[in-house]
């Protein structure tokens, strides 16, 4: 799966860390903090799960305390033990000195309060897609929607994740339509013993199947209730702009050819051919709505909204393909 990458800033010069006397923070705030002062410092770049450098900050102290994001606050004035914080200062040093994603320090990302694992074989999972399942299909936000794009989501029978990467949409699309068999594909052997592991840790091995493979290669002729996918689409620019941070993922995760719509425009012009007549794509291609809808004018696509994204993803029925 790719994702958004933001212009890489101007190198800074390497962050010398301050020595911290034992007992000099004493709380889960206080190291979150001082963590976050040390990222702003090194103009880290958050575009993996965390958006900023005080939420970076909390998910990698939650991390070595073993527990969940959501308990933070339910233990944010707790002290910590003298071994705790020198694992705590270790791991801040070295997303500061390293520069890699958060989530391969700690092999771990949560989407939708889930968590998966992850490691350099694979894109940090961060689509909005997740978000959309439930706002849009009938999942546990959707209400607040204003009525589901697929009219029951309890009759899916057939879901296909393209370019599933870690597998965490398959692993929510099952979530969301409890009746479906998943199938996700991706042409990445080291991306799919990632999407294996995630999906054995589930429990889902009996309803997702993973196949190896380029798009709709492998399906020979299979037709799906929704196809979703977050594919590569950065364009030329973006990835010669692409941080620091996001060079330590997998390339073929982000490059979209020159305009970004390589593997967007094979999706378009492939997908009717695997849909079943009520079904439909939702399909997440960052900011490359202009040259999208200058390259299909005559589609009429959807663009959903998500908490932090406009225009980022689109939905088609199969009978406007």
């Amino acid at each position: 799966m790719a994702k958004r990458a933001k212009p890489a800033a101007k190198r800074p010069a390497a962050v010398k860390l301050p020595r911290i006397a034992s007992g000099e923070l004493r709380t889960l705030l206080d190291f979150v903090r001082y963590a976050t002062s040390r990222f702003i410092e090194a103009r880290l770049v958050f575009a993996h799960g965390t958006t900023d450098p005080v939420a970076e900050a909390a998910f990698l102290v939650c991390e070595t305390l073993h527990l969940h994001p959501d308990q933070f606050e339910t233990f944010a004035t707790a002290r910590v033990t003298a071994h705790e914080a020198k694992a705590i200062l270790e791991l801040i040093a070295r997303r500061v000195t390293s520069r890699k994603p958060a989530a391969y320090l700690v092999n771990k990302i949560y989407m939708r309060g889930m968590p998966f694992f992850v490691d350099e074989r694979t894109i940090v999972p961060r689509s909005f897609i997740g978000e959309l399942l439930d706002s849009h299909f009938g999942g546990e936000d959707g209400d607040k929607a204003g009525g589901s794009l697929i009219e029951d989501p309890l009759a899916v029978e057939n879901v296909l994740d393209l370019c599933t990467g870690s597998g965490c949409l398959a692993i929510l699309a099952s979530r969301n339509f409890p009746n479906a068999r998943v199938d996700a594909i991706d042409l990445s052997r080291d991306a799919l013993a990632v999407a294996a592991r995630n999906v054995a840790d589930h429990g889902l091995e009996e309803r997702i199947t993973l196949h190896r493979g380029d798009l709709f290669g492998p399906l020979k002729g299979r037709r799906y209730d929704l196809i979703i996918s977050n594919p590569p689409y950065v364009d030329a620019q973006g990835m010669a702009d692409l941080p620091r941070e996001c060079r330590a993922e997998p390339r073929l995760a982000f490059d979209g050819g020159a305009d970004g719509l390589d593997i967007v425009r094979r999706i378009l012009d492939e997908a009717k051919q695997h849909l079943t007549p009520q079904g439909g794509l939702l399909c997440e291609i960052g900011r490359c709505r202009p040259a999208l809808e200058a390259a299909y004018p005559q589609l009429p696509l959807l663009w959903l909204e998500t908490e932090d994204s406009d225009g980022e993803v689109f939905w088609i029925g199969a009978a406007d393909l």
